[in-house]
């Protein structure tokens, strides 16, 4: 596979998999914003910034409506949905010839929607029911292409661009939440925390698969262990890097570049720590440097890579 195309590939996943983190971050926020609670609208704003690594962007001008138009609507700030999708889009578009007609039709109706008057209208009304229809799209373009598109070289670059935008998304998630999940403030009320406990589990689409396994009994420690260590959840941390490693191996058993020792070292490293480490170890030590190692070796995975398949140079390629 030429690099261009995986370098594509893999952006278009991981836009894509940005945008529904953010749709689905600022529904929880804003859902939560209808209950009363002794988190002020500002803190929880900023608090969202950070959870999308969105430190120097977007900050609280006090109007929380005209704030969550500009996280959908914006296409000069990457942090945005539409840019994220109109991203992904210019991707897709770039190897219109290596994805199906049926990705490329929803994905473009996805961007035509964004652009609609109909959604600006209805981001005034029910806003909830906007952010609904593009996750709906978002799904709907992941379920078209595991079942339109050869699983081959391609389709596991999507799989990486989508596994390691998830596990850095819920890494910074869990990092921003950490106080919240971890220090229990005096006199702080059980009824809020609770919610402020469900809405992070709804933030990863993980609140009946946590019931499942732990029944409604929500607890702080449980959710940890839960998003960081299960092994079956799509969201939880252990599932995305053990998909990194199972497309790695077979990007490289399809007979492509091997991978260098220091990308499996990277990911082997990391699942090896997520497979033997327990919750309890995670939490009698530095939870926020746990977090912030996972995040940096995430990071890393990356750029090596990035560098190996998609920015090798001439003279790399012909010593093959």
């Amino acid at each position: 596979m030429l690099s261009r195309v995986a370098d594509s590939l893999y952006w278009m996943s991981r836009y894509l998999e940005r945008a529904e983190n953010t749709v689905r971050q600022l529904d929880v926020t804003l859902s939560l914003l209808l209950d009363t609670s002794e988190t002020s609208t500002e803190t929880r704003w900023n608090r969202l910034m950070l959870s999308l690594g969105c430190t120097d962007c977007m900050a609280w001008s006090g109007d929380i409506d005209a704030m969550a138009r500009k996280l959908i609507f914006e296409t000069s700030d990457p942090a945005a949905i539409n840019a994220c999708i109109h991203a992904a889009r210019e991707n897709a578009r770039q190897v219109r010839e290596e994805i199906s007609t049926e990705q490329w039709q929803r994905l473009n109706r996805l961007f035509l929607q964004m652009h609609s008057p109909q959604a600006q209208l209805q981001s005034r009304g029910n806003i909830s029911d906007l952010l609904a229809s593009i996750i709906d799209g978002i799904h709907l373009f992941k379920g078209v292409t595991d079942t339109t598109m050869i699983h081959g070289d391609g389709w596991q670059f999507i799989r990486l661009g989508r596994y390691l935008e998830r596990a850095y998304a819920t890494t910074t998630l869990l990092d921003v939440h950490r106080e919240t999940l971890l220090h229990v403030l005096e006199g702080e009320n059980s009824g809020y925390r609770y919610l402020e406990l469900v809405g992070l589990l709804r933030c990863c689409t993980s609140f009946e698969a946590y019931c499942q396994v732990y029944t409604a009994d929500i607890v702080p420690e449980r959710i940890l262990e839960f998003l960081l260590l299960n092994r079956d959840f799509p969201h939880a941390l252990r599932y995305a890097i053990d998909g990194i490693r199972q497309s790695l191996e077979a990007i490289e058993s399809a007979g492509a570049r091997r991978a260098p020792e220091a990308l499996h070292a990277c990911v082997g490293r990391l699942q090896s720590m997520l497979r033997y480490t327990t919750i309890d170890e995670i939490l009698r030590g530095d939870t926020g440097a746990f977090l912030h190692s996972i995040r940096a070796q995430c990071q890393q995975i990356h750029e090596v890579l990035y560098s190996h398949y998609m920015q090798y140079s001439v003279q790399a390629a012909l010593a093959l």
